[in-house]
């Protein structure tokens, strides 16, 4: 939809293009999403009981993947409900203010974690590199303050580029060549100037998205060559052990959000952009609960208690 504003034709709504190719296969993508969708929903909040009722689990390295898991919930809940509505609609759309919305909790909930995942890769290496200060340089109030920056560094980031995104001048046409909004997606539409946008999205990329994932590099490269200098082997396999499911998540994480906002923008069929943000959007906050589950003897344990109570509970209501 349009309407005119000041002689010139102003979009009001965006249709989404998205699944376009194969409209035969959307029942399938459907139901595909939506299981997707309850796993990561229900593994993430399972998760988050578990490190709630358990105090085995109330140390930094749980406080972080707790909030990584609320993190998750929160990003896919963006763009999850929606795909949904529209895989059921002939005609997939979104309003302009709907669209901004969603620009908005992406980039929050994105950037978030990038820097979420910088201090998890932080806590891990006090742990194995000065395990005598740990308690003193993890405490509950530099965890709170790690915790609260990277909420923080989302939020900043997100006002900046929502807001410079409302700016730009939008005149038609309203499809997007995708099944979510986006700020790339959306300068394509423009018929303003955006050299700023772009040069604020430079800026974000190198301090949201490569700074955190250098310094998560670092950070394993040091932690790699300390467990390298433990004598025995069953101490060099209980360290990697405390971040072999962190390291296995941040390689997912960085790997697809890399690979979906910098890689270049032409040479790519509408399909592979899907394919890839699926991987990014959908598929990756439900591998996070499922790799902390699998790999983590604790959080085994804790889900473990936690269904026993949860079924002996219910029965001795009967």
């Amino acid at each position: 939809k349009f309407r005119e504003k000041e002689n010139r034709t102003v979009v009001m709504e965006f249709i989404f293009l998205g699944f376009s190719n194969h409209p035969d296969l959307q029942g399938l993508f459907f139901l595909l999403f939506l299981v997707i969708y309850l796993i990561t929903i229900l593994g993430n909040t399972l998760i988050l009981i578990a490190i709630r009722v358990n105090p085995i689990l109330h140390t930094p390295m749980y406080y972080f993947l707790s909030n990584l898991s609320f993190l998750d919930i929160c990003y896919t809940s963006t763009t999850v409900p929606i795909i949904l509505v529209n895989l059921l609609q002939e005609k997939k759309t979104i309003t302009y203010e709907g669209c901004l919305s969603q620009i908005f909790f992406l980039v929050t909930f994105a950037g978030s974690e990038c820097v979420l995942l910088a201090a998890m890769a932080y806590d891990r290496f006090v742990a194995i590199c000065h395990p005598l200060r740990y308690p003193v340089l993890m405490s509950k109030r530099v965890c709170a303050y790690l915790a609260a920056g990277s909420w923080l560094c989302g939020l900043v980031n997100s006002m900046t580029h929502t807001g410079l995104t409302a700016t730009v001048t939008l005149c038609g046409p309203n499809q997007i060549s995708h099944f979510l909004c986006d700020i790339p997606l959306i300068l394509k539409l423009s018929c303003s100037d955006t050299s700023v946008n772009e040069f604020a999205l430079y800026v974000s990329s190198a301090t949201i998205g490569l700074s955190p994932c250098l310094f998560t590099a670092v950070s394993y490269m040091l932690i790699i060559s300390a467990i390298l200098k433990i004598q025995s082997a069953q101490g060099r396999h209980k360290a990697f052990s405390t971040c072999a499911s962190h390291l296995t998540v941040v390689v997912i994480y960085f790997t697809t959000i890399n690979f979906n906002y910098d890689r270049p923008s032409t040479g790519y069929s509408l399909d592979v952009d899907i394919l890839v943000s699926v991987l990014f959007c959908i598929v990756t906050p439900m591998l996070n609960p499922i790799i902390y589950s699998l790999r983590n003897k604790d959080v085994k344990v804790a889900l473990k208690k936690l269904f026993e109570g949860y079924m002996s509970s219910s029965g001795s209501s009967f």
